[in-house]
């Protein structure tokens, strides 16, 4: 039990700290004008899972009216 809770402390303290660190590094980033390419990355990504949302969807509408 006591190999349990000191795990869970551990864990509990490197989600504590993960937000500063987050923080710091988007600074940098953002100094460094790199943000912009991640963002960029990002939104490119999501694009990308909509657009096979969206093609997904047709190919079922397409295969419901069919039957």
């Amino acid at each position: 039990m006591k190999k349990y809770s000191t795990l869970l402390s551990l864990l509990l303290l490197l989600i504590i700290s993960l937000p500063a660190k987050a923080q710091e590094m988007a600074s940098d980033m953002r100094s460094n004008g790199k943000i912009y390419v991640v963002v960029f990355v990002l939104a490119t990504i999501f694009a990308g899972i909509f657009a096979f949302l969206l093609y997904l969807e047709r190919k079922i509408k397409k295969l419901e009216t069919k039957k």
